[in-house]
């Protein structure tokens, strides 16, 4: 079983930069997910593995072998994009044969091990359909039947299931990570813009924004403590509350909300806050997730500008003296655009960043816990 290694990587077009020395180490029989918004360089880096973007800088390897110039159909790789990609002309059983055919295994024990995918996949009762035939969450279990019949060493997954409608896309989601299960010698690298996949399927994240991989680990820890304000508002959805914050000796004052003393913001966690040690006096950023907003009379009033709802929960956004806020609330409710309600921080946590957007504390107030790194 090799690793997979990508030294000092970059590549650029123009003046937009796609990747930004990327340094990376993938073993064999983990999930790895690339987690960023559109833009932020999961495809590229996909693709510059794939051998199908050049490098301006950098090199692959595997196993100990470089990859320098090496074309892609020469790459142990199989590849599934976001498009449902089939051949047309061929059946189900043969598009998931195609790979094994062009290694020149013979038909048979090549259409033998397709059928023995197709069935894993579900699509028995389908293998002498064409793909047209099909439904486009049926095309693409055959794309990925097809990539994993080819039992490359390295599998990439281009967000392949950001085409499916949400139902579907939840069960091809589960069925994936069963397909995944027990593949020891694979390396599986999956791209997504959604956190709630990111931290179910993989047991790596890696937070990507602007090209570069700016924070790299377990899916809980990356969750727990996000490095930067950038990391934050990509693991989360919907997206993190950013305030500015003024912190004294005493208390501290966070915009829109008002003053909080210091044992109200972080609990038991404020001792040895301050100091030496800890944080001095001056401006930050606090974190708050849009589920440690809360509706509340007592609250402070904020103008409803947009309302969105998704399945069985409401997001809310906020206008309050000029600072955008998102609430988000496990229920559909209806909050009219341009309707008043009043809410209040929850404080379950709180991430403070300093004003270059490193996270510098995590608190939870109440819990004895001291989760800064």
């Amino acid at each position: 079983m090799s690793a997979l290694t990508l030294h000092n990587i970059n590549r650029s077009a123009g003046d937009e930069t796609w990747l930004d020395d990327i340094s990376l180490h993938f073993e064999p029989g983990a999930l790895y997910t690339l987690l960023g918004r559109t833009g932020a360089g999961k495809t590229s880096l996909i693709r510059a593995i794939a051998g199908l973007e050049t490098l301006d800088a950098g090199h692959i390897e595997h196993g100990g072998v470089r990859w320098d110039g090496l074309a892609p159909w020469r790459r142990p790789v199989a590849m599934v994009y976001q498009q449902f990609i089939n051949y047309p002309h061929l059946s189900v059983l043969d598009n998931v044969a195609f790979p094994l055919r062009r290694a020149g295994v013979a038909a048979e024990p090549a259409r033998e091990r397709a059928w023995q995918t197709i069935e894993r996949v579900g699509l028995a009762a389908m293998a002498d359909r064409r793909p047209g035939a099909l439904s486009g969450g049926q095309q693409q279990r055959v794309a990925i039947a097809r990539a994993l019949t080819k039992d490359a060493p390295v599998l990439l997954l281009d967000e392949p299931l950001v085409n499916l409608d949400y139902k579907l896309r939840e069960q091809m989601r589960e069925d994936l990570v069963e397909l995944l299960e027990g593949r020891r010698s694979t390396i599986v690298i999956y791209a997504s813009t959604e956190p709630s996949e990111a931290l179910q399927m993989s047991a790596r994240l890696l937070v990507m924004e602007e090209g570069r991989v700016v924070q790299e680990g377990p899916p809980r820890q990356v969750f727990d403590a996000p490095a930067s304000v950038g990391a934050a508002r990509v693991v989360n959805d919907p997206p993190v509350n950013i305030l500015s914050m003024t912190l004294d000796s005493d208390a501290a004052e966070v915009e829109s909300l008002g003053w909080f003393s210091l044992d109200t913001l972080f609990g038991v966690e404020r001792l040895g806050l301050l100091g030496d040690q800890g944080l001095s006096p001056g401006q930050y950023y606090l974190g708050l997730r849009a589920s440690d907003l809360a509706l509340a009379p007592e609250g402070r009033p904020a103008v409803v500008t947009l309302t969105e709802v998704s399945g069985s929960e409401t997001v809310t956004h906020l206008d309050m003296a000029g600072c955008h806020l998102v609430l988000h609330e496990r229920a559909v409710v209806n909050h009219p655009v341009g309707s008043q309600i009043h809410i209040r921080p929850r404080l379950s946590t709180v991430f403070v960043f300093d004003r270059n957007g490193r996270r510098v504390h995590v608190a939870h107030p109440g819990q004895r816990t001291d989760s800064r790194q």
